[in-house]
């Protein structure tokens, strides 16, 4: 790494000549060029002149001051900044020592390691890291780097001195306009809430990855070999959460059963739409009831009728079963007279009894005859 800043940290009557080193680095980070859609060529950014309307040379842009709600701008140059009375400007000077949890994370702006500049430097460099760590405390000062000077915080980290350059307390917005209203939350609720924070477990920080950075790169490679880039896959989004509760508790299950890692299935409520195709499928089972009972009753009024005819209709359908049943039985068996009905046997009596009357009768008048 290339020292971007040479100083010294001043500690009382101690003083411990440093580097600083960038932290951070977001060259890794996605970043795209601007280009001329028409023919893909390069964008470029040209310093312009206001006045004369001519390209000015880096060589010739300097610095000026505009103050607010003003058009006037001063000219600022490195000599009259040189000759400010800043004593932070290659010093990075102590005002006291805070505990961590006391520093607004809104207050962060760049990080930056610092090394021991020099043999001489290693101790009381290494007296100052022992001492936050045992102390459980974090160092508040100032320091002018790049022409402008700011609070910074020096705090120890894995064997050595982070310092992190703070905003002003007043370059830091309220939240007044973004606060809600009073809302209401049951003690279940926040029980629930705390249990999940609970199952999540602990954060591994080799897992994480920027998966948009890998996306643009495959992206990239895939235009590169002339293929169709990979479709995304479809984001699932559930019902809209109403029940808190709910959503909650399926979290924690979901925490739980798999890690923290597993991502929990939306919770959902029914729409209300689905009550109104209950009512109509209710409906209509009636009507089915209603049309069932209707079609029962009348088979119940027409049930003599279909009574009486029914039994002929069967016997005529066994007694063709029972032919095509046996067909050589038919053959050698000679076929019998039908039955007599009963209406027949009772005519036939009633003819022999008339006949055998008529007869009597007619006995009776032949004796009467022959006496005479």
């Amino acid at each position: 790494m290339r020292s971007i800043w040479n100083g010294s940290i001043s500690f009382g009557l101690v003083t411990i000549p440093v580097k600083t080193y960038s932290a951070t680095d977001r060259s890794s980070s996605v970043s795209f060029v601007r280009i001329h859609e028409k023919d893909g060529a390069p964008v470029q950014y040209r310093k312009i002149c206001e006045l004369d309307g001519e390209e000015v040379p880096n060589e010739e842009v300097g610095k000026g001051y505009q103050p607010p709600g003003d058009d006037t701008i001063v000219p600022i140059t490195d000599d009259d900044l040189s000759r400010l009375p800043m004593p932070t400007a290659k010093t990075l000077s102590i005002l006291s020592f805070v505990d961590p949890t006391g520093i607004d994370p809104l207050q962060m702006d760049k990080s930056y390691y610092l090394a021991p500049n020099g043999a001489a430097a290693a101790k009381p460099y290494t007296l100052l890291r022992q001492a936050l760590e045992h102390h459980q405390k974090v160092a508040i000062g100032k320091v002018a780097m790049r022409g402008r000077e700011s609070l910074a915080m020096l705090r120890a980290h894995a064997g050595a001195l982070v310092m992190h350059q703070l905003l002003w307390p007043d370059q830091v917005r309220p939240a007044t306009d973004v606060v809600p209203d009073d809302v209401e939350i049951r003690e279940n609720e926040m029980t629930l809430a705390e249990t999940l924070m609970d199952s999540l477990g602990e954060l591994d920080p080799a897992e994480l990855h920027d998966d948009y950075r890998e996306a643009v790169e495959e992206l990239v490679a895939a235009k590169l070999e002339g293929e169709e880039p990979a479709a995304p896959a479809a984001a699932t989004s559930g019902a809209q959460v109403i029940d808190l509760t709910a959503a909650l508790e399926k979290s924690v299950q979901a925490a739980r059963g798999g890690g923290g890692g597993t991502t929990a299935e939306p919770a959902s409520v029914t729409p209300l739409r689905g009550r109104k195709a209950t009512k109509k499928s209710t409906a209509g089972s009636g009507a089915a009831k209603k049309s069932g009972t209707t079609q029962q009753t009348t088979a119940r009024a027409s049930g003599t009728t279909t009574a009486k005819k029914a039994p002929a209709k069967k016997t005529a359908a066994k007694d063709t079963a029972t032919a095509k049943k046996s067909p050589t039985a038919s053959k050698s068996t000679p076929k019998k007279a039908p039955a007599k009905s009963t209406a027949e046997k009772s005519t036939a009596k009633t003819a022999t009894a008339k006949k055998t009357a008529a007869r009597k009768t007619t006995a009776k008048k032949t004796g009467r005859r022959s006496s005479a």
